[in-house]
C-alpha cells in the first residue's frame, strides 16, 4: 500500500481524545493532568497568534530547542510554525546538545530561536560569543534562567516558559509572559504562582500552587491582549521536569 493510501486510511480511524498525560512539578510534588487533542489544537492556535505578533511569517526559518518530555507545549509550537509556514529545525534543550544548536543557527540563519535554555547557553559560551551569535537574530524566545544571560550581552530576549501544564509566552512589549486566559486561570498568593484549568478546558485541574515565586499581572497589556502575564522572581525560576 502506498504511503499516501496508508495516511488516508489512518485519518479514518477513531482516535482517542487524550493526546498527552502531562506531569509537572507543583508546590507539593509532581502532579498530573490530561491534555486532549482538541485542547492541543486550541493551544496551537493561541501560540500561532503569539508568534505572528513577533513577526514570524511564511518563508522564514526558526530554530526550536526543546526536549521530548516537553511535548505538551513543544507540539503546540511546532504546529504554530507549520501553520505559519516557517521552516524549522529542532535541537535538544539540554546542554550536551549545544553543538547542534550552533550548527543549526549557522546553517539556518534563523529569523527566530525559540526555547533557548541556560544549559545551552553555558555550553555555547565555551566556543562562541553569545552576544555576537544572537544579537542579529530577530526573535529570541528564551527560558527564564536564560533571559538575563542574553539580555546581559545585549540580546533583546523575550520569555517562553512552562507554568505547570500551561505555556507562558512574552509579547514584543516584554512586560511579562502571557498565559492563555481562555484555557487557564493563573494568579498569585503569598508571592507564589498558582494555576487552574479555565472554563474552556475540558481536562480538570483544580487550583494548584506551583511552588514558583512570581507575580501575576492582569489588565490590558501594551500589545492589546487581555491575557494575564506572569513575572518570575529571580531566585525561583521554573525548571523543566522529565515526564
Amino acid at each position: 500500500m502506498a504511503r499516501a493510501d496508508t495516511l488516508a486510511r489512518a485519518r479514518e480511524l477513531d482516535r482517542p481524545e487524550l493526546a498527552y498525560l502531562v506531569r509537572f512539578p507543583a508546590a507539593d510534588g509532581m502532579r498530573k493532568t490530561e491534555l486532549t487533542w482538541a485542547e492541543l489544537a486550541r493551544d496551537t492556535d493561541w501560540v500561532t497568534a503569539r508568534l505572528r505578533e513577533h513577526g514570524l511569517a511564511a518563508g522564514q526559518r526558526a530554530l526550536l530547542t526543546a526536549s521530548g518530555f516537553e511535548g505538551f507545549w513543544g507540539r503546540a509550537v511546532i504546529g504554530a510554525l507549520s501553520a505559519l509556514k516557517v521552516t524549522y529545525g529542532i535541537a535538544e534543550a539540554m546542554g550536551w546538545d549545544h553543538r547542534r544548536t550552533a550548527v543549526f543557527h549557522r546553517e539556518l540563519n534563523p529569523h527566530a530561536v525559540i526555547g533557548l535554555s541556560a544549559q545551552t547557553l553555558e555550553g555555547l559560551a565555551g566556543t562562541a560569543d553569545l552576544g555576537e551569535m544572537f544579537r542579529s537574530t530577530s526573535v529570541v524566545l528564551a527560558r527564564p534562567a536564560a533571559v538575563p544571560l542574553l539580555r546581559g550581552v545585549g540580546v533583546s530576549a523575550a520569555l517562553i516558559s512552562a507554568v505547570g501544564p500551561a505555556l507562558a509566552l512574552e509579547c514584543p512589549e516584554r512586560a511579562g509572559a502571557h498565559v492563555n486566559a481562555a484555557e487557564w486561570r493563573v494568579g498569585e498568593r503569598d508571592g507564589q504562582l498558582f494555576l487552574a484549568a479555565g472554563e474552556a478546558r475540558t481536562s480538570p485541574l483544580p487550583e494548584t500552587p506551583l511552588g514558583i515565586a512570581g507575580r501575576a499581572i492582569t489588565g490590558r497589556c501594551g500589545c492589546g491582549s487581555e491575557d494575564p502575564r506572569v513575572l518570575f522572581a529571580e531566585a525561583d525560576r521554573p525548571q523543566p521536569s522529565r515526564s
